[in-house]
């Protein structure tokens, strides 16, 4: 009988061995990378965007952008003058380190300071696959349950931050955003929370003084 769990393991033990490649060699370029995670639709271009417009004379940003197919979000990174590359994984429903580690000669390492890497919109497969990041970022919208960080927990473990997003749209919601935080803190207490909406504006200054941060 095949041992499934062997072969489980000795294909993340390859992800992991080209991470820690990657981890050196984003670690010599001097460039902060997070792994944007969520399921789809939660805001992950939208902030993105907003980002790459509002931060474009204080940092040197670019993105890494994963879809299974179309270069759509791509094109809207693209439009704010931040260099961007489209990984398509066809029928992969997660980024691996070796689609990243293959993207890089496309990417200007030297010339940023944050490097974006936005993944497929999934919250189960990318958190088991480690891309070499300094730390993933998990993104959740007032449209979704409260109960998000519960239900999909080991996403919510592994993150750095969780970033609730639309939150111009709660007045017009039946969302608890507290609970959704407490769901999150409950998974893990070290998460930095962030609460805010690329429409109104609405704690956008908080995400940008951190980011601001990880660079000092």
């Amino acid at each position: 009988m095949p041992k499934i769990i062997e072969v489980k393991k000795n294909v993340l033990a390859k992800n992991d061995e080209i991470a820690a490649r990657l981890r050196q060699t984003f670690a010599k370029a001097g460039v902060t990378v997070l792994n944007l995670v969520s399921s789809p639709g939660a805001g992950k271009t939208a902030l993105l965007v907003k980002t790459l417009t509002d931060l474009k004379e204080r940092f040197r940003m670019g993105v890494i952008e994963g879809d299974q197919r179309t270069a759509n979000d791509a094109e809207r990174i693209a439009a704010t003058g931040a260099p961007v590359v489209q990984i398509n994984t066809l029928s992969a429903c997660h980024l691996d380190a070796s689609m990243v580690e293959t993207a890089l000669p496309e990417v200007d390492l030297h010339g940023l300071d944050f490097l974006f890497i936005e993944n497929v919109g999934n919250l189960v497969c990318p958190a088991g696959y480690d891309l070499g990041e300094a730390m993933k970022v998990v993104v959740m919208s007032t449209t979704e349950g409260e109960d998000k960080p519960v239900k999909y927990p080991k996403m919510f473990r592994v993150s750095s931050a969780v970033v609730l997003t639309k939150t111009d749209l709660l007045p017009h919601l039946d969302f608890d955003a507290d609970a959704a935080m407490a769901c999150a803190r409950s998974v893990n207490p070290a998460l930095v929370p962030f609460r805010l909406s690329v429409k109104s504006g609405e704690g956008l200054a908080q995400w940008y003084d951190w980011l601001a941060a990880l660079r000092r």
